[in-house]
């Protein structure tokens, strides 16, 4: 009897995000995804269940990579704002790839409400980090706002600029909160 085949799940979702990157987020069905993955359908359905949850799948990825770059950048400062820094220092990293996530989470938030909620949950959960009514935790709030605005905008392919320009935003964005902080400051 043989060994049954193991299916790389990892393999399968960046299989996803390529097919989603050449084709667009319309294009992803589990028979384009089972074939780009090498795969039979039925082994796409029996690792991930349903197209949702290969979504779900996908988005969990996508934050997983993203707070793990965040993480990186604040290594020398886990304070509020030596995270919020962080946080616009990986907004400013975009590609080709994070483009397509990008458009792609988009277009499966059209598709699902349960996405949206896990969508919100995520963003909910960095915003509490640094929420608060002192003056340092609005210009916190307003860094972030501001990456992700920049994010978005440059993502979608709605502002074109050089890769000089759009490192001077970023620069700006940062200097919203001073860099040298004195102690950690209370955001509740």
């Amino acid at each position: 009897m043989a060994r049954p085949r193991t299916i790389d799940r990892e393999r399968v979702l960046k299989s996803a995000e390529q097919l989603v990157q050449r084709a667009g987020a319309t294009a992803m069905t589990l028979e384009a995804v089972a074939k780009e993955a090498g795969i039979t359908k039925g082994g796409l359905q029996y690792c991930f269940g349903s197209k949702d949850d290969l979504i779900t799948a996908l988005i969990d990825r996508w934050f997983a990579a993203f707070d793990c770059e965040v993480k990186e950048y604040s290594q020398s400062d886990d304070s509020p704002a030596g995270e919020a820094r962080a946080y616009v220092q990986a907004s400013s990293q975009i590609d080709d790839a994070t483009s397509a996530r990008m458009v792609g989470m988009l277009v499966t938030l059209l598709q699902s409400p349960n996405h949206l909620k896990k969508i919100q949950a995520w963003y909910a959960r960095w915003m509490e980090k640094n929420l608060g009514q002192s003056e340092e935790a609005r210009h916190i709030r307003t860094m972030l706002f501001a990456a992700e605005g920049a994010f978005f905008l440059r993502s979608l392919g709605f502002i074109k600029m050089s890769e000089s320009e759009w490192a001077t935003v970023f620069d700006d964005i940062k200097k919203l909160v001073p860099s040298a902080q004195a102690g950690r400051a209370s955001f509740k």
